[in-house]
């Protein structure tokens, strides 16, 4: 690392998504006079760069707020702020990835950093039990429903607080309350922050999300008596668990050990869950002795995700259309939409001959993706091309396998079938017995 100048405040520039980036500075950076953030970065999801973090959230130290820039702005920005740390804050990459970019940063004469799980963890006055995941895609929204059900009938009162998406308006997204459909449309959301937020209020909970974490866990402490954290991508929580879930994916076994910080979720563990356990293809004793090599001491139990079709599909031309993150940042080739047209009979269509603008430019970043149409709707833009590429592509009916009903918010000249996937208990005693047992013992 190059010598810091004698008084000057240490340069250090945060790399991220629109989520861990702006929780890492608010907790660790923000209030120290030592430090100056010279910049974020931004990558994994579209349109969210060229802003800037608002001096109304940055606090008194930035009284111009930070600018936020594309990723490949790095090498420029650490040459000309002169930066001194790096600090890498998103989630659900290769090893490979983050090691290209620690790379950079120290060739550049900048330190690489990983800031520590537990010192960007803020302290709840409430029971908090965490939902987390190895791996974007491996099921952890459906555990977590599964689990805030339960609490539900047991008499409890959690309230959801979800790890962030602030995409649009920094300042509007400071603190969210979403307990009806009415909320979401008033906060604009996008189709991933309602394909998040949506099936959880479905299922009875208020969700808190935002920006600014401890003013979020201040107001969801308030309303409830337990705090169910659910997670986003493979990061880790933001705010600590007394009891931590981890969900893995026996589709892809071995996917814990080279994409962080999924691994350090499951060494953190209390419980892993092995989910998609009852899939013919799923390898779950490959993917058990892998949490038991790291995490001896942690329970292994089995769920699975029961898929249901709400309509007639076999023997039609489909066009499934799948959860956005799981298909890109995720890496899976397919989702339930597949896995459904695969045992009812239908045939799915190839939309990639038809789809236009940022929906085309998403296939040529994923080639990994197979015969289905990824949800992206992170503008109104996108939405338009997304609807576009619906209609120019020849098919029976459209598969919705997303976690919302996306005929709403997109219109669709096909019928639209939907496909739901809810989470089973596959062990006896399972999830919920360790769950109510951690509830019984003393906090």
């Amino acid at each position: 690392m190059r010598g810091k100048a004698k008084g000057r405040r240490k340069r250090v520039i945060v790399m991220g998504a629109a989520g861990r980036d702006f929780h890492n500075f608010n907790v660790l950076y923000r209030d120290d006079p030592s430090t100056e953030v010279v910049a974020f970065t931004a990558a994994q999801i579209p349109f969210i760069e060229n802003r800037t973090y608002p001096p109304s959230l940055a606090g008194p130290l930035y009284p111009e707020g930070i600018r936020v820039y594309p990723e490949d702005k790095l090498p420029e920005l650490i040459k000309r702020h002169g930066a001194d740390e790096v600090v890498f804050s998103y989630s659900d990459v290769s090893y490979g990835h983050v090691m290209q970019r620690a790379v950079l940063a120290v060739s550049l004469g900048a330190a690489f950093v990983l800031p520590s799980a537990e010192a960007a963890m803020i302290r709840s006055r409430v029971p908090v039990v965490s939902v987390s995941a190895v791996r974007t895609g491996c099921g952890k929204s459906g555990v977590t429903r599964y689990i805030g059900k339960k609490l539900l009938q047991a008499g409890r009162r959690p309230v959801a607080v979800r790890h962030p998406m602030p995409y649009g308006d920094l300042e509007r997204q400071r603190l969210q309350r979403f307990s009806s459909r009415e909320d979401m449309k008033k906060a604009d959301c996008t189709i991933e922050e309602l394909e998040e937020y949506e099936p959880l209020v479905e299922s009875g909970l208020v969700v808190y999300a935002g920006v600014d974490y401890r003013a979020i866990l201040d107001e969801a402490e308030k309303e409830g008596d337990l705090v169910l954290w659910d997670g986003g991508n493979n990061d880790l929580p933001f705010v600590k668990p007394d009891f931590e879930i981890v969900v893995t994916d026996p589709l892809r076994p071995g996917h814990e050990f080279q994409y962080y910080p999924g691994e350090a979720n499951l060494r953190r563990a209390h419980v892993v869950v092995i989910n998609k356990a009852g899939n013919a293809e799923a390898r779950v004793e490959l993917a058990a002795s892998n949490a038991r090599s790291v995490n001896p001491g942690a329970a292994i139990l089995r769920t699975d995700s029961k898929i249901t079709v709400e309509g007639e599909i076999r023997g039609r031309k489909a066009l499934v259309v799948e959860d956005g993150p799981t298909l890109t940042h995720g890496g899976m080739a397919y989702g339930a939409g597949i896995a459904a047209a695969r045992a009812f009979g239908a045939e799915p269509v190839d939309p990639r001959p038809h789809a236009i603008g940022s929906i085309r430019e998403t296939f040529r970043k994923h080639p990994g993706i197979g015969n289905l149409l990824p949800a992206m709707g992170y503008s109104e833009g996108q939405k338009k091309e997304l609807q576009e590429t619906i209609e120019r592509t020849p098919a029976d009916l459209v598969l919705i396998a997303t976690p919302i009903d996306l005929s709403r918010v997109i219109p669709m000249n096909k019928p639209a079938v939907r496909v739901r996937y809810e989470i089973e208990e596959m062990d006896s005693p399972g999830l919920w017995d360790a769950v109510r047992g951690f509830l019984e013992k003393p906090r």
